[in-house]
C-alpha cells in the first residue's frame, strides 16, 4: 500500500526597508532544510510606495508557490515586509494561506519615521515607502485594519549601537526601530518579545526555532520545548 505524498508547503519571505533578499537567506536555507519550498522575494524597497511593491512582489511570489504545487502557502516577513502583506490581504484573498510570522513589523508605524520624515537624507535613503511609515492617522499602517489570518509576531528588545538614539524615541521595549506596542496587531494568535535587535532578528537561532514552531502549530515554542530546558531569552505576551 502506497503512502500519500507529503503535502507541499511553500514559504514566501519578504524582507524589510533598505534590505535585500540576502538578509533573509540564512532563514530561508534553514527552512529549506526542514522540507519547505522557499520563495525569497527580492524587491527595491526604496523605489516605490508600499502599495505598488505589494501589487508587484506578492503575486509573482504566489505564482512561484503555485508552480511548486503548494498545498499551503506561509509567509515570514521582516519589518516593512509585513505591511506589504497586510496591504495585499486588505484587497485580496490568498488561496491555501497557512501561517504568517512577522518579525519586528511597524504595524502602527514608527516614531523614527515621524522624527525623520523631513530629513533630506532619510527621504533619499528610504524613498517613498519610508515616508509611509509614520504613526499619524493618515499613515498607511493606520489604514490596514486587523488581522483575520493566522499570525504570530516577534519583536526584539535590544538595539545596535547605531540605533541608540532612535531607541530613546520609542516606547520600551523596542528594537531601535520599532516598539513592541507598534508591532502588536489585533487578531494575532501569539506575540513574543525576545533578546534580538531589528537588524539581525531573522538570523537569531531562537527566533528561527519559534518561526518553525509557529509554521507547524500556529503558536510559538514554550521554554520547556527547548533542548536542555535552557531559557530562550524571551517573554510572551497575550494577544
Amino acid at each position: 500500500m502506497h503512502q500519500a505524498p507529503a503535502p507541499i508547503e511553500c514559504i514566501i519571505l519578504l524582507h524589510g526597508l533598505g534590505r535585500t533578499r540576502f538578509s533573509m537567506s540564512r532563514l530561508g536555507n534553514t527552512l529549506e532544510k526542514q522540507g519547505y519550498r522557499v520563495v525569497n522575494a527580492g524587491y527595491c524597497s526604496q523605489c516605490r510606495r508600499i502599495e505598488d511593491l505589494a501589487d508587484t512582489v506578492i503575486p509573482k511570489s504566489l505564482q512561484q508557490c503555485i508552480d511548486y504545487g503548494a498545498d499551503s502557502i506561509h509567509f515570514v516577513t521582516h519589518s516593512m515586509g509585513g505591511l506589504l502583506l497586510r496591504y495585499y490581504l486588505s484587497l485580496h484573498r490568498i488561496e491555501k494561506l497557512g501561517h504568517t510570522v512577522m518579525l519586528a513589523p511597524p504595524n502602527h508605524g514608527s516614531e523614527v519615521a515621524d522624527k525623520l520624515r523631513n530629513n533630506v537624507l532619510y527621504r533619499i535613503i528610504n524613498g517613498p515607502a519610508g515616508l509611509q511609515l509614520g504613526t499619524d492617522a493618515n499613515s498607511l499602517p493606520a489604514q490596514l485594519g486587523t488581522a483575520d489570518f493566522s499570525l504570530g509576531i516577534i519583536i526584539g528588545n535590544r538595539h545596535t549601537i547605531f540605533d541608540r538614539y532612535f531607541a530613546s524615541l520609542l516606547p520600551k521595549p523596542n528594537d531601535g526601530k520599532v516598539s513592541a506596542a507598534s508591532a502588536r496587531l489585533q487578531g494575532m494568535q501569539d506575540f513574543l518579545v525576545t533578546d534580538a535587535n531589528h537588524t539581525t532578528i531573522m538570523n537569531d537561532p531562537t527566533v528561527i526555532e519559534h518561526i518553525r514552531c509557529f509554521l507547524k502549530k500556529g503558536a510559538f515554542s514554550h521554554a520547556s520545548e527547548f533542548e536542555n530546558n535552557e531559557s530562550p531569552g524571551y517573554f510572551r505576551e497575550l494577544p
